[in-house]
């Protein structure tokens, strides 16, 4: 009988969400073929429970990163992680590794295949053995190459309400354009009519209807089928333009918040433990929206914000803009969280700083990455006009020209990557901000693309022996990046839904004061931005004595050396990353 109540309470929830998005006779149908779906999975689907702590680490990487001849790309990719990277990262965010026309996986041909080339469902179903597992709904569009579209041109009923066919003249003026290409392609249909077709991001990537019952069925049914082959988590890409109103901005309308609600509650009645994320490239203000009432939508939205402003940062060492920004966060529940990164396979997002930075701050941050090399895309706006909306660059020549010395673009380097580490949330690391990887100019040569500049694939052997060539700037960054990532997931106070506060000590400095659950440790990380030395004054209200747990002479900071004036003195780009605990020797030091 309890078995009977909790499907019953999911299906009143269910039809109520769906009869807000689809009239009452196509309601019906949807709440009945999205039932059958689940009771199809449950079947099917061990769940396990799950809670994230400051041990979830995901590392972002393409399914064919790392190659090895005559070898499946995933299970090269697997025996890296085993021998580099085992005990220190437990998540994995495989980039889609589903066949693909284009955009390096993101134009999907099939939804429910493993690009051959990478391999097949075994080598995923093992990574996923080993460590969570993060897939990508990219679920906004197909490949034009796709068995859904080409049955929409070859005129198969079934599939005429998947795709949204528009008359070029009707005024779509008020579409926020993610890209600068037209917004509506033209397809011939096995017919010889023309047909112009709804396509947000490139001609390749055909956007799916979602006032069809059906397309959302099935691709319900594709999320499924990853949760069974292990996935854990699901990033639901480009999900702000998932549902067209002609006449609107077709972005963040209440739809789509409601199809994402839909989405999590029919995920969950299968698999609870599963975590939602949303990755939405807009201005931060809007971004957040998406973790809805803080039960009821993403449980981790990108924090897209954090990249661009830590480049400002440190190309100006000034922290203040940083600062006054990271103050501002604020969650609207303890089960949701940022998932913080510096780097992923798409370039440096300027839209989400928009209102944080100045328009002649955004262009001297264009200026400079452009003098080290790297490339600016651009989108057009409501009126015509194209404006910045992306960086492409590798985030370590973001920082700093690659003509300068090596010892800079380091320390610059890992102070960005350290900051993701303290900032409250998940880290998510690009395995190109693991090895220290330089801008990839041959590659944009040969795609044509700009994002290429930034997604350099390697053979394995070429990379083993980098990262065992003492002194050479990727083994560094490697060896000292997993060193700061073990002291962060063996400290409970860096747990993503701990107590934080971001202080003002200096503008050159960005300091966040983080307290675990049971409030009995305490760590303070300062990072010094600039390239000088900074002398800072603890406030009295942190307690001592306090231990440099990165420090590598481990440094004490004591009631008797600071008692007094508390001085701190930090060292060009500098972190100290101080951690008190109570005990019963120090409970009442004030």
């Amino acid at each position: 009988m309890k078995a009977k109540k909790h499907i019953s309470d999911a299906n009143h929830n269910i039809n109520k969400r769906i009869h807000k998005l689809y009239p009452p006779e196509t309601a019906e149908r949807a709440v009945s073929s999205i039932i059958d779906l689940i009771f199809k999975y449950k079947s099917r689907i061990k769940s396990k429970e799950y809670h994230l702590s400051q041990k979830d680490i995901i590392l972002i990487t393409y399914g064919d990163q790392v190659n090895k001849n005559h070898e499946p790309s995933l299970h090269t990719l697997k025996e890296f992680m085993n021998n580099y990277l085992k005990g220190i990262i437990n998540s994995i965010h495989i980039l889609p590794f589903y066949p693909s026309s284009s955009d390096d996986g993101f134009s999907v041909v099939n939804y429910n295949a493993v690009d051959p080339q990478m391999g097949s469902w075994r080598e995923i179903e093992q990574i996923s053995a080993e460590y969570r597992l993060m897939v990508d709904g990219v679920i906004n569009h197909v490949s034009q190459f796709s068995d859904w579209f080409k049955a929409y041109l070859s005129g198969d009923k079934y599939f005429q309400d998947y795709f949204i066919e528009v008359d070029p003249s009707v005024d779509l003026s008020k579409v926020v354009r993610p890209r600068a290409s037209s917004l509506l392609s033209e397809f011939t249909d096995d017919e010889g009519k023309i047909k112009h077709i709804w396509t947000s991001f490139s001609k390749d990537q055909v956007d799916l209807n979602y006032k069809s019952h059906r397309v959302l069925r099935n691709v319900l049914d594709a999320m499924f089928y990853y949760i069974e082959k292990g996935a854990t988590l699901i990033r639901l890409d480009a999900i702000a333009f998932i549902w067209k109103e002609l006449g609107t901005q077709c972005v963040h309308l209440p739809q789509t918040h409601e199809l994402i609600q839909l989405m999590r509650e029919v995920i969950h009645e299968v698999a609870p433990e599963v975590i939602i994320i949303t990755e939405t490239n807009v201005p931060h203000h809007e971004n957040v929206s998406y973790f809805g009432s803080g039960a009821d939508e993403a449980q981790m939205v990108y924090n897209f914000a954090l990249p661009p402003l830590l480049v400002h940062s440190i190309l100006n060492e000034n922290t203040k803009t940083l600062t006054s920004w990271a103050k501002t966060l604020s969650l609207p529940s303890n089960k949701v969280c940022f998932f913080n990164f510096t780097a992923s396979h798409d370039g440096i997002g300027l839209r989400p700083i928009n209102g944080i930075l100045s328009n002649d701050e955004v262009n001297y941050i264009v200026t400079k990455v452009q003098e080290h090399g790297g490339l600016v895309s651009f989108r057009a706006e409501e009126d015509g006009t194209k404006t910045p909306y992306e960086l492409n660059c590798s985030y370590i020549d973001a920082l700093t020209n690659p003509k300068e010395e090596d010892s800079l673009r380091f320390k610059r380097m890992l102070l960005a990557q350290a900051t993701v580490l303290v900032m409250p949330g998940v880290p998510g690391i690009y395995f190109h901000s693991l090895v220290g990887s330089r801008n990839y100019h041959d590659g944009v040569k040969h795609s044509g693309m700009n994002r290429t500049i930034n997604r350099e694939k390697y053979n394995i052997d070429w990379l083993e022996k980098e990262l065992s060539s003492q002194g050479s700037l990727s083994k560094t960054m490697f060896d000292s990046y997993k060193r700061l990532i073990s002291i962060r997931i063996s400290e409970e106070a860096f747990n993503p839904f701990g107590e934080f506060e971001f202080l003002n000590l200096d503008d050159r400095l960005f300091v966040v004061d983080q307290k675990c659950s049971k409030n009995i440790e305490r760590i303070i990380t300062i990072h010094n931005f600039s390239n000088e030395e900074v002398i800072c004054t603890l406030p009295k209200n942190i307690p001592l004595p306090l231990y440099d747990i990165i420090s590598l002479n481990s440094t004490v900071y004591t009631q008797e050396d600071y008692g007094k004036d508390r001085k701190i003195t930090l060292e060009p780009y500098q972190m100290i990353w101080l951690k008190y605990k109570k005990t019963k020797d120090n409970k009442n030091v004030k």
